[in-house]
């Protein structure tokens, strides 16, 4: 069999023009990255690896601990503050998006992080560039301000140039804008999939193993929280009087049993496990009698799917040495898990490697000597046994 006659897979990412904002659409609806998001967040196995591959991507921090403490906007944010959130922006959609501020002088004097699933790329141009980054605060139109809610359209949305601090370059942007007090700055936008090209996230090959590890989830909990745990039922023959009330002196009244369906909710799940529920019959039994009950247990079923959906979404991470730590086939040792930092401190390095660039592209232009050591690089995570701390 050849590839002509292999049955076709349906495209995993699709973009389109949407020509009443003037942007590409990143997704078929626009809403990729906030689809992914909620989907990871929603994966217990997915979120954990997705942690761990940030928290690598941040490693130590910077070299420079000096030039990490430098204030860089106005706000008082540090270098650091704004590496953390590239960090975050790179594990979770594999792009990041910053903004800068020029004075008159065409230097660089602020730096902010711009959340990624904020921006969204300008249609290219004839010659293939994309002249502006546009911002929404909320793609999906339900953000409200004020009580009303922010609209995707074209009066709420932030149009602003994209990276390039050529002085010739930023001189005629501040001109065409207005002067200095018009000028919106710039967007430094990155994507590990291509110049233009909105990113896919590493996760993406495995998002319905990610969603069967939700609904996994969801059957774990309604089999714990709802599932029928009685202990027995006690069956006995309807009585003609519940006897007389000790305080009234008075005949007590008899209950309604007609419906014991209504209460079945008060036998259901783990805070209510063990409990007897009481059947009154109308037949003439000589004697009561217990009937035992035995739940029905799904965890079983779904052994099999749970183990092979954690290996997919470990390895879609290139996390197999943690998989294979966390079920038990490595051990657990000092220099199994140092092993394992350095194997996956290579694995992030390119993604490291791309946030120094960016970082050095935007100081190499700024208004004074921000980093005199021109270092740029990210300290790795090293892992620590407590052998070693004392």
């Amino acid at each position: 069999m050849n590839i002509n006659n292999v049955k076709r897979s349906q495209k995993r990412f699709e973009s389109s023009y949407q020509s009443n904002l003037g942007i590409q659409s990143y997704g078929k609806d626009n809403l990729y990255p906030q689809r992914m998001y909620d989907l990871i967040r929603s994966s217990a196995n997915g979120g954990t690896c997705l942690e761990r591959f940030q928290t690598f991507i941040e490693g130590n921090g910077l070299n420079n601990t000096d030039f990490s403490e430098y204030e860089c906007n106005r706000q008082g944010q540090t270098v650091d503050d704004i590496y953390h959130l590239i960090a975050q922006d790179m594990a979770l959609f594999h792009g990041f998006a910053l903004h800068v501020n020029y004075n008159m002088m065409c230097e660089i004097v602020e730096l902010h992080h711009v959340p990624f699933m904020q921006c969204r790329l300008e249609e290219e141009s004839v010659d293939g560039k994309v002249v502006h980054i546009l911002i929404h605060p909320d793609w999906s139109g339900k953000k409200t301000r004020k009580g009303k809610k922010i609209e995707v359209s074209k009066s709420n949305l932030k149009k602003i140039f994209t990276f390039n601090p050529r002085k010739e370059v930023v001189m005629a942007q501040i001109v065409a804008s207005g002067g200095i007090e018009n000028y919106r700055g710039q967007i430094l936008w990155f994507s590990m999939d291509g110049k233009w090209d909105y990113p896919v996230p590493i996760y993406d090959k495995v998002v319905t193993a990610l969603s069967t590890d939700e609904g996994l989830d969801n059957v774990k909990y309604r089999n714990t929280r709802n599932n029928f745990l009685t202990a027995g039922m006690l069956v006995h023959k309807k009585g003609q009087t519940l006897g007389i009330d000790p305080e009234t002196g008075k005949q007590l009244e008899k209950k309604d049993e007609s419906d014991v369906s209504e209460s079945l909710n008060v036998f259901q799940g783990d805070e209510n496990a063990c409990a007897i529920m009481d059947v009154t019959v109308e037949s003439d039994e000589d004697e009561p009698k217990f009937v035992r009950f035995q739940a029905t247990n799904f965890d079983g079923s779904f052994k099999s799917t749970e183990e092979s959906v954690t290996s997919r979404i470990y390895a879609a991470f290139g996390q197999e040495p943690w998989y294979r730590i966390r079920f038990g086939s490595l051990g657990f040792s000092s220099d199994i898990l140092s092993d394992a930092y350095e194997y996956y401190n290579s694995y992030v390095s390119k993604e490291r490697r791309a946030i120094s660039r960016a970082l050095k592209r935007v100081f190499d232009y700024w208004y004074e000597l921000a980093n005199p050591t021109n270092d740029y690089e990210v300290q790795p995570l090293v892992y620590v046994s407590n052998k070693e701390t004392k």
